[in-house]
Protein backbone atom coordinates (compact mmCIF):
# COMPACT_ATOMS: atom_id res chain seq x y z
CA UNK A 1 0.00 0.00 0.00
CA UNK A 2 1.31 3.57 -1.08
CA UNK A 3 0.16 6.39 1.56
CA UNK A 4 0.03 10.02 1.04
CA UNK A 5 3.81 11.77 -0.16
CA UNK A 6 4.20 15.25 -0.44
CA UNK A 7 0.64 16.95 -0.13
CA UNK A 8 1.31 19.70 -1.95
CA UNK A 9 2.86 17.35 -5.07
CA UNK A 10 0.38 15.25 -4.77
CA UNK A 11 -2.47 18.02 -5.07
CA UNK A 12 -0.94 19.57 -8.15
CA UNK A 13 -0.38 15.88 -9.92
CA UNK A 14 -4.25 15.77 -9.08
CA UNK A 15 -5.08 19.44 -10.73
CA UNK A 16 -3.00 18.01 -13.43
CA UNK A 17 -5.19 14.90 -14.01
CA UNK A 18 -8.88 16.80 -13.61
CA UNK A 19 -7.61 19.12 -16.40
CA UNK A 20 -6.06 16.81 -18.91
CA UNK A 21 -8.07 13.59 -18.28
CA UNK A 22 -10.58 12.36 -21.23
CA UNK A 23 -13.25 11.11 -18.72
CA UNK A 24 -13.41 11.79 -15.00
CA UNK A 25 -15.30 8.94 -12.97
CA UNK A 26 -15.64 9.79 -9.11
CA UNK A 27 -16.75 7.20 -6.29
CA UNK A 28 -18.15 8.97 -3.60
CA UNK A 29 -18.60 7.29 0.31
CA UNK A 30 -19.57 8.92 3.70
CA UNK A 31 -16.50 10.52 4.18
CA UNK A 32 -17.59 13.34 1.10
CA UNK A 33 -20.53 14.50 3.14
CA UNK A 34 -18.97 13.95 6.81
CA UNK A 35 -16.49 16.41 4.93
CA UNK A 36 -19.27 18.58 3.52
CA UNK A 37 -21.13 18.92 7.38
CA UNK A 38 -23.33 15.91 7.56
CA UNK A 39 -22.51 14.76 10.94
CA UNK A 40 -24.34 11.87 12.33
CA UNK A 41 -23.13 12.80 16.33
CA UNK A 42 -21.68 15.50 18.47
CA UNK A 43 -23.77 18.65 18.40
CA UNK A 44 -26.57 17.68 15.44
CA UNK A 45 -27.56 14.96 17.23
CA UNK A 46 -28.33 16.67 20.55
CA UNK A 47 -30.12 19.48 18.65
CA UNK A 48 -32.60 17.56 16.35
CA UNK A 49 -32.73 14.31 18.36
CA UNK A 50 -32.31 15.10 22.12
CA UNK A 51 -35.19 13.40 23.27
CA UNK A 52 -34.81 10.61 21.84
CA UNK A 53 -30.96 10.72 23.03
CA UNK A 54 -32.53 10.87 26.47
CA UNK A 55 -34.91 8.53 26.61
CA UNK A 56 -32.94 5.66 24.43
CA UNK A 57 -28.86 6.27 24.69
CA UNK A 58 -28.55 6.74 21.41
CA UNK A 59 -24.90 7.83 20.22
CA UNK A 60 -25.30 8.36 16.77
CA UNK A 61 -28.38 9.12 14.10
CA UNK A 62 -27.07 6.33 12.60
CA UNK A 63 -27.61 3.41 15.41
CA UNK A 64 -30.75 4.89 16.11
CA UNK A 65 -32.28 4.00 12.82
CA UNK A 66 -32.05 0.68 13.73
CA UNK A 67 -33.87 1.00 17.12
CA UNK A 68 -36.94 -0.84 17.24
CA UNK A 69 -39.26 1.25 18.79
CA UNK A 70 -42.78 0.51 20.35
CA UNK A 71 -45.00 2.00 18.03
CA UNK A 72 -44.92 3.02 13.87
CA UNK A 73 -45.94 6.73 15.18
CA UNK A 74 -42.43 6.94 17.46
CA UNK A 75 -40.68 5.37 14.50
CA UNK A 76 -41.58 7.75 11.92
CA UNK A 77 -41.27 10.61 14.26
CA UNK A 78 -37.58 9.47 14.49
CA UNK A 79 -36.83 8.96 10.87
CA UNK A 80 -38.67 12.08 9.54
CA UNK A 81 -36.32 13.76 11.20
CA UNK A 82 -33.91 11.75 10.16
CA UNK A 83 -34.87 12.09 6.51
CA UNK A 84 -35.57 15.95 6.65
CA UNK A 85 -32.03 17.15 8.08
CA UNK A 86 -30.02 14.57 6.31
CA UNK A 87 -32.07 14.93 2.96
CA UNK A 88 -33.95 17.99 2.61
CA UNK A 89 -32.61 20.58 4.52
CA UNK A 90 -29.29 23.13 3.30
CA UNK A 91 -26.73 21.63 4.89
CA UNK A 92 -23.67 21.34 2.64
CA UNK A 93 -21.01 23.84 3.60
CA UNK A 94 -19.90 24.01 0.47
CA UNK A 95 -17.63 20.86 -0.33
CA UNK A 96 -19.94 19.20 -3.13
CA UNK A 97 -20.58 22.37 -4.84
CA UNK A 98 -17.05 23.00 -5.35
CA UNK A 99 -16.45 19.60 -6.59
CA UNK A 100 -18.97 19.85 -9.17
CA UNK A 101 -17.14 23.39 -10.35
CA UNK A 102 -14.15 20.97 -11.00
CA UNK A 103 -15.46 18.69 -13.20
CA UNK A 104 -18.95 20.32 -14.78
CA UNK A 105 -16.63 20.84 -17.75
CA UNK A 106 -15.45 17.97 -18.08
CA UNK A 107 -16.90 14.22 -19.63
CA UNK A 108 -17.70 13.14 -15.92
CA UNK A 109 -20.41 9.97 -14.41
CA UNK A 110 -20.59 9.67 -10.49
CA UNK A 111 -21.33 6.46 -8.52
CA UNK A 112 -21.76 6.89 -4.86
CA UNK A 113 -23.19 4.66 -2.01
CA UNK A 114 -24.38 8.33 -0.18
CA UNK A 115 -28.38 8.55 -0.13
CA UNK A 116 -28.80 12.02 1.28
CA UNK A 117 -28.84 13.46 -2.65
CA UNK A 118 -26.71 16.15 -2.07
CA UNK A 119 -24.98 15.60 -6.09
CA UNK A 120 -28.23 16.92 -7.61
CA UNK A 121 -28.42 19.55 -5.10
CA UNK A 122 -25.17 21.16 -6.01
CA UNK A 123 -25.53 20.76 -9.97
CA UNK A 124 -24.91 17.53 -10.81
CA UNK A 125 -26.43 16.09 -14.26
CA UNK A 126 -28.68 13.41 -12.90
CA UNK A 127 -28.54 11.32 -16.17
CA UNK A 128 -24.53 11.21 -14.88
CA UNK A 129 -24.98 9.64 -11.15
CA UNK A 130 -25.67 6.33 -10.26
CA UNK A 131 -26.83 6.40 -6.43
CA UNK A 132 -26.19 2.53 -5.59
CA UNK A 133 -27.67 1.94 -2.20
CA UNK A 134 -30.81 4.11 -2.45
CA UNK A 135 -32.27 7.52 -1.41
CA UNK A 136 -33.47 9.38 1.70
CA UNK A 137 -36.09 10.64 -0.53
CA UNK A 138 -37.73 7.34 -1.24
CA UNK A 139 -40.13 4.96 0.27
CA UNK A 140 -41.03 1.42 -0.86
CA UNK A 141 -43.10 -1.39 0.20
CA UNK A 142 -41.53 -3.03 3.01
CA UNK A 143 -42.95 -6.72 1.72
CA UNK A 144 -41.80 -5.65 -1.38
CA UNK A 145 -45.02 -6.81 -2.86
CA UNK A 146 -43.28 -4.67 -6.28
CA UNK A 147 -40.59 -2.94 -7.76
CA UNK A 148 -41.00 0.56 -7.46
CA UNK A 149 -40.38 3.88 -4.74
CA UNK A 150 -42.30 6.82 -4.12
CA UNK A 151 -41.24 10.64 -3.54
CA UNK A 152 -41.54 11.03 0.19
CA UNK A 153 -41.15 14.78 0.67
CA UNK A 154 -44.51 15.96 1.13
CA UNK A 155 -45.43 13.03 4.04
CA UNK A 156 -41.89 13.76 5.45
CA UNK A 157 -41.99 17.68 5.62
CA UNK A 158 -46.26 17.10 7.38
CA UNK A 159 -44.80 14.61 9.95
CA UNK A 160 -41.59 17.01 11.17
CA UNK A 161 -43.63 20.15 11.37
CA UNK A 162 -46.73 17.82 13.08
CA UNK A 163 -45.04 15.69 15.71
CA UNK A 164 -45.42 15.96 19.20
CA UNK A 165 -43.87 14.08 22.09
CA UNK A 166 -41.51 11.96 20.12
CA UNK A 167 -44.93 10.91 18.18
CA UNK A 168 -46.45 11.58 14.48
CA UNK A 169 -50.14 11.64 14.16
CA UNK A 170 -51.48 8.26 12.61
CA UNK A 171 -53.32 9.07 9.71
CA UNK A 172 -49.03 9.91 7.84
CA UNK A 173 -48.19 6.54 9.22
CA UNK A 174 -47.16 5.51 4.72
CA UNK A 175 -48.68 2.53 3.69
CA UNK A 176 -47.65 0.57 0.32
CA UNK A 177 -50.76 1.39 -2.54
CA UNK A 178 -50.64 -1.56 -3.77
CA UNK A 179 -50.92 -4.13 -0.58
CA UNK A 180 -51.52 -1.94 2.54
CA UNK A 181 -48.71 -2.66 4.36
CA UNK A 182 -45.81 -0.63 5.99
CA UNK A 183 -43.63 1.45 3.89
CA UNK A 184 -40.02 1.61 4.87
CA UNK A 185 -36.95 3.61 3.14
CA UNK A 186 -35.66 2.51 -0.36
CA UNK A 187 -32.21 2.63 1.81
CA UNK A 188 -30.18 -1.42 0.98
CA UNK A 189 -30.37 -2.99 4.20
CA UNK A 190 -30.81 -6.45 3.33
CA UNK A 191 -32.51 -8.44 -0.03
CA UNK A 192 -35.87 -6.46 -0.27
CA UNK A 193 -34.39 -2.87 -0.93
CA UNK A 194 -35.99 -2.48 -4.07
CA UNK A 195 -34.08 -1.70 -7.15
CA UNK A 196 -36.46 0.30 -9.31
CA UNK A 197 -36.96 1.56 -12.98
CA UNK A 198 -34.78 4.47 -12.59
CA UNK A 199 -31.75 2.61 -10.57
CA UNK A 200 -31.69 -0.15 -13.44
CA UNK A 201 -31.00 3.00 -16.13
CA UNK A 202 -28.51 4.67 -13.96
CA UNK A 203 -26.66 1.32 -13.68
CA UNK A 204 -26.94 0.98 -17.56
CA UNK A 205 -25.48 4.10 -18.19
CA UNK A 206 -23.06 3.51 -15.87
CA UNK A 207 -21.92 0.69 -17.58
CA UNK A 208 -22.35 2.69 -20.80
CA UNK A 209 -19.92 5.44 -19.83
CA UNK A 210 -17.35 2.99 -18.75
CA UNK A 211 -17.81 0.82 -22.08
CA UNK A 212 -17.66 4.31 -24.10
CA UNK A 213 -13.80 5.28 -22.26
CA UNK A 214 -12.16 1.93 -21.78
CA UNK A 215 -8.56 2.42 -22.63
CA UNK A 216 -8.79 6.11 -22.34
CA UNK A 217 -7.03 8.86 -20.09
CA UNK A 218 -9.85 7.99 -16.98
CA UNK A 219 -9.26 9.35 -13.68
CA UNK A 220 -11.29 7.73 -11.30
CA UNK A 221 -11.29 9.89 -8.34
CA UNK A 222 -12.74 8.24 -5.07
CA UNK A 223 -13.64 9.98 -2.45
CA UNK A 224 -14.19 9.43 1.84
CA UNK A 225 -14.49 5.58 0.80
CA UNK A 226 -14.54 3.33 3.28
CA UNK A 227 -14.28 -0.23 3.75
CA UNK A 228 -17.54 -1.12 4.50
CA UNK A 229 -18.82 -1.41 0.88
CA UNK A 230 -15.33 -1.95 -1.07
CA UNK A 231 -17.02 -4.13 -3.79
CA UNK A 232 -18.81 -0.86 -4.77
CA UNK A 233 -16.34 1.77 -5.55
CA UNK A 234 -12.60 0.63 -4.46
CA UNK A 235 -12.08 -2.33 -5.79
CA UNK A 236 -13.42 -1.68 -9.02
CA UNK A 237 -11.73 1.27 -9.69
CA UNK A 238 -8.58 -0.66 -8.63
CA UNK A 239 -9.19 -3.23 -10.98
CA UNK A 240 -9.63 -0.78 -13.80
CA UNK A 241 -6.53 1.36 -12.85
CA UNK A 242 -4.59 -1.93 -13.36
CA UNK A 243 -6.42 -2.91 -16.67
CA UNK A 244 -6.07 0.22 -18.15
CA UNK A 245 -2.48 1.91 -18.23
CA UNK A 246 -3.74 5.31 -19.08
CA UNK A 247 -5.84 5.19 -16.40
CA UNK A 248 -5.00 7.44 -12.95
CA UNK A 249 -6.42 6.46 -9.43
CA UNK A 250 -7.00 9.50 -6.75
CA UNK A 251 -7.62 8.36 -3.51
CA UNK A 252 -8.76 11.38 -0.83
CA UNK A 253 -9.39 10.40 2.66
CA UNK A 254 -9.05 11.55 5.92
CA UNK A 255 -6.59 8.97 7.62
CA UNK A 256 -7.64 5.83 5.19
CA UNK A 257 -5.76 7.33 1.45
CA UNK A 258 -3.66 4.50 -0.04
CA UNK A 259 -3.48 2.60 -3.22
CA UNK A 260 -2.59 -1.00 -3.54
CA UNK A 261 1.51 -1.48 -4.89
CA UNK A 262 0.23 -2.93 -8.08
CA UNK A 263 -1.45 0.78 -9.39
CA UNK A 264 1.25 2.91 -7.32
CA UNK A 265 2.67 4.56 -10.28
CA UNK A 266 -0.78 5.20 -11.40
CA UNK A 267 -1.92 6.48 -8.20
CA UNK A 268 -2.49 9.49 -6.19
CA UNK A 269 -3.12 9.29 -2.31
CA UNK A 270 -4.29 12.44 -0.54
CA UNK A 271 -4.63 11.91 3.14
CA UNK A 272 -6.91 15.10 4.18
CA UNK A 273 -9.71 16.52 5.08
CA UNK A 274 -11.84 16.34 1.38
CA UNK A 275 -12.96 20.19 1.82
CA UNK A 276 -9.32 21.60 2.35
CA UNK A 277 -8.40 19.35 -0.74
CA UNK A 278 -11.16 20.50 -3.07
CA UNK A 279 -10.83 24.19 -1.55
CA UNK A 280 -7.09 23.43 -2.81
CA UNK A 281 -7.54 22.16 -6.46
CA UNK A 282 -10.06 25.29 -7.18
Amino acid sequence: MKFTKDYSAEIDRLKKEIQTADAIVIGAGAGLSTAAGFTYSGERLKKYFGDFVEKYGFRDMYSGGFYPFPTPEEQWAYWSRYIYINRYMDVDNGTYKRLFELVKDKDYFVITTNVDHQFQKAGFDKQRLFYTQGDYGLWQCSEPCHQKTYDNEETVRAMFETQKDMRVPSELLPKCPVCGKPMSMNLRADDSFVEDEGWHRAAERYDEFLRRHEGLHILFLELGVGMNTPVIIKYPFWKMTYANPKAVYACLNFGESYAPDEIGEQSICINGDIRDVLNALV
